[in-house]
């Protein structure tokens, strides 16, 4: 498994923007792809983004579209989800994970299996 630590979440107005980190430690060499999910209280988590290790491929949730952008580092150490135009329903608790086998650019990446999960990161944006 790997060490994930998101980072860069907190409170923002609606249109603003957020970056979050996602520092990833261990036998990365392993995995195939880090995607970023959410969870609203009360709602059931949600795949928002993935990014390929191999390839770069990236895909998002239709809802995000045009306003977030997943990235890595060369080294495939850090992650980040740069989201801008924020709305008020992108509130949750952001969470990155770490899957041997998913195919970011294909159906269906969030229900690959994911193996390692970071500790979450609070993402708020109300006026």
């Amino acid at each position: 498994q790997l060490t994930l630590v998101e980072s860069g979440g907190g409170l923002v107005q609606p249109g603003g923007s957020l970056r979050l980190d996602c520092d990833v430690s261990g036998a990365i060499s392993d995995y195939y792809g880090i995607a970023w999910f959410r969870q609203a209280l009360g709602k059931e988590r949600e795949g928002v983004s993935c990014v390929s290790y191999f390839n770069d491929e990236t895909n998002y949730v239709d809802s995000v579209k045009g306003r977030f952008a997943i990235s890595r580092n060369n080294a495939k150490t850090t992650v980040s989800l740069q989201m801008n135009v924020l709305k008020p329903e992108d509130t949750g608790m952001y969470y990155c994970a770490a899957s041997k086998v998913v195919l970011c650019a294909g159906q269906g990446w969030w229900g690959a299996p994911y193996d390692s999960w970071g500790q979450g990161t609070q993402v708020t944006v109300s006026s």
